[in-house]
């Protein structure tokens, strides 16, 4: 079992950033690939970006790919999400979560573990 808790969203003007941060409980989570997911009002989740156990390998939906970058820190059982150059349409909640293969976690059902959401607003 793992518990993920984000934090860090917020107000923010585009082009502006914010890190977000989701903290994993347990001793397992090395052995987690971990993901960002979002969902905006009105729409289904989608994938922002995952990346492997032990960090080696990163994966980016298109729509993020070159602003925002995940890293992971086993020691501290914290994953990260750093949002640069902000746009009105990354306005969304965006989920932590947790799965056992790197690829599988760019769609929902590849997931196992989720959190419960941190609400990031970007405005113009």
């Amino acid at each position: 079992q793992v518990q993920l808790v984000e934090s860090g969203g917020g107000l923010v003007q585009a082009g502006g950033s914010l890190r977000l941060s989701c903290a994993a409980s347990g001793r397992t989570f090395s052995r987690y690939a971990m993901s960002w997911f979002r969902q905006a009002p009105g729409k289904e989740r989608e994938f922002v970006a995952a990346i492997s156990l032990s960090g080696s390998k990163t994966i980016y939906a298109d729509s993020v790919k070159g602003r925002f970058t995940i890293s992971r820190d086993n020691a501290e059982n914290t994953v990260y999400l750093q949002m640069t150059s902000l746009k009105p349409e990354d306005t969304a909640v965006y989920y932590c979560a947790a799965g056992l293969a790197t690829e599988a976690m760019r769609v929902v059902s590849g997931v196992n573990y989720w959190g419960q959401g941190t609400q990031v607003t970007v405005f113009s």
